[in-house]
């Protein structure tokens, strides 16, 4: 008996080993969270993070003109705690996707009700809460991972967001 069952896990060992090899394969662009605490406020924004890898990124991967999802995979999504004011909007506390339509110059910034999105392929601009501009700064260095952060200076922060050698700055102010 112990022989079959020696026998039975070493045929079906390497096939399991390599299903597991597939599940647990990291993602090429992987889960990032950037989060800034204040106070009684937090807020937190999760998207996942493409990689440059050599390709041209705006105006070629990233089109111009076009909405996208401000990163890879699930649409990026911000969830505050407390209410904030982007740029000259308030935003209330809760859960929101942040889309972008990029343009050599200047970046909208969307902020959108529908979240659990995967991409912007069901991108909905009925649900659109509100748009702004924000024009594109040149990074002083190139960023080969998309990268969201924060610059907190106590009630104010920067949300800053870099690719390659863009990048975008959008106000925030805990309320």
């Amino acid at each position: 008996m112990i022989k079959r069952i020696a026998i039975f896990f070493c045929l079906l060992g390497p096939a399991w080993y390599a299903g597991a090899q597939e599940v647990f394969k990291p993602r090429p662009s992987p889960l990032a969270i950037a989060s800034v605490r204040y106070q009684d406020h937090y807020v937190k924004i999760t998207y996942g993070q493409p990689q440059r890898r050599g390709r041209q990124i705006f105006g070629d991967l990233v089109p111009f003109g076009k909405v996208w999802r401000t990163g890879a995979n699930e649409a990026t999504e911000i969830t505050t705690v407390k209410d904030i004011q982007l740029q000259d909007i308030v935003l209330k506390a809760g859960t929101y996707s942040i889309f972008t339509i990029p343009e050599r110059d200047k970046w909208t910034i969307i902020i959108n009700a529908d979240v659990g999105l995967w991409g912007a392929y069901n991108y909905n601009p009925a649900k659109d809460l509100w748009r702004f501009e924000v024009p594109v700064l040149e990074a002083e260095t190139r960023y080969e991972a998309f990268t969201i952060l924060f610059d907190h200076r106590n009630e104010v922060a920067d949300l800053l967001m870099y690719w390659d050698r863009a990048k975008i700055s959008i106000p925030v102010k805990f309320l």
